[in-house]
């Protein structure tokens, strides 16, 4: 998983709220478990008009001034819904590694940490702050700052943000939940080992060996 320090990206603003899964990546492309091949699915029903992907012109993520960006920043209980976990991974494919939003839905926010994408919540008056200037200034970008815990806007106003210490560990080392547990694999066979000392009838190959 790619670690996340410090990220300076163009950003795009979603000014919807209660932004559910299913629109983030729509129940019909659940067809595979591979993490790739997802980002054309992204916001399919509001991206394009058609089945054949003709591109709906007044949908924020088509517009030209929005291409490439990596931050986005959205309204109220955004990842509502469903908990698939094809939503992060959509986001991320298409190359998001950060979502500011007032609020988050909680599966939706602790999926983003196990796929490189950095949720931040700030209070709906900052956000819909974030929304105006977006707006009004084309290319507008923001630089985070994950160890420092802050957004700086592009008039080098700095803002805070809280994260839980565990959460912002495992995104700084690039570790999901498995990876982070394998940081212990040393302990673990250790403690195998003396288990199957201790009661070696707990493991079928040591009692098919005696």
């Amino acid at each position: 998983m790619q670690p996340f320090t410090t990220h300076s990206g163009l950003v795009m603003p979603l000014d919807r709220v209660n932004v559910n899964t299913d629109e983030i990546l729509p129940a019909r492309f659940l067809k595979t478990i591979k993490r790739t091949g997802l980002a054309e699915a992204l916001f399919a029903n509001w991206r394009y008009l058609d089945e054949e992907q003709t591109p709906n012109p007044a949908f924020v993520l088509n517009e030209v001034r929005y291409q490439d960006a990596s931050i986005l920043v959205a309204g109220d209980n955004f990842g509502c819904g469903s908990s698939r976990e094809h939503a992060p991974w959509a986001l991320a494919e298409y190359g998001f590694r950060a979502i500011i939003a007032p609020s988050f839905a909680d599966i939706f926010y602790n999926n983003c940490f196990s796929n490189s994408i950095l949720p931040i919540v700030f209070a709906e008056d900052i956000v819909n702050g974030f929304l105006r200037e977006i707006e009004a200034n084309p290319g507008y970008r923001l630089t985070i700052d994950l160890a420092a815990q802050t957004v700086t806007r592009p008039n080098q106003d700095v803002l805070r943000f809280e994260i839980d210490a565990f959460r912002k560990e495992r995104l700084l080392k690039g570790l999901d939940m498995v990876g982070w547990t394998l940081q212990a694999r040393d302990d673990i066979t250790r403690y195998e080992q003396r288990r199957q000392q201790e009661a070696p009838w707990y493991f079928s190959n040591t009692v098919a060996t005696q």
